[in-house]
C-alpha cells in the first residue's frame, strides 16, 4: 500500500519532496511546533507573574490553549515552503530565511 501511495505522489504531486530526500529529524517542519507553539508563545510573552515550575508553567499553557480562538483566521506558511527551505539549509537552522 506504501508503494502505490508513493507512486501516485510522485505521478501527481512532482513539487513535493521525494522520500530519499526528506528530512530525518526536523521539529521544523511538525505543525504543532512551528505554528500551534508559536500562537501559544505571544500570549505567554505578556503573561505575569511567569511560572516558576513545572505545575505552574503547566497550568499557564493550558489556560492560554483553552482561550486561543477555536477558529484560526491566519494559515501557517506553507508546508512545501518549509520543507524546501529546510532541504535548502541541509536540515539545518532555516527559520530565519522564511521571513
Amino acid at each position: 500500500m506504501a508503494k502505490l501511495a508513493q507512486d501516485w505522489i510522485a505521478t501527481n504531486c512532482s513539487e513535493l519532496i521525494g522520500k530519499d530526500e526528506w528530512p530525518a529529524h526536523s521539529p521544523d517542519l511538525n505543525p504543532l511546533d512551528y505554528h500551534v507553539w508559536g500562537a501559544v508563545l505571544e500570549p505567554y510573552k505578556s503573561f505575569q507573574p511567569k511560572p516558576e515550575n513545572i505545575d505552574e508553567l503547566k497550568k499557564v499553557l493550558q489556560l492560554i490553549w483553552d482561550q486561543l480562538p477555536k477558529t484560526r483566521s491566519t494559515k501557517p506558511l506553507s508546508f512545501p515552503k518549509r520543507l524546501w527551505s529546510c532541504v535548502k539549509a541541509g536540515d539545518g537552522h532555516f527559520e530565519h530565511t522564511l521571513k
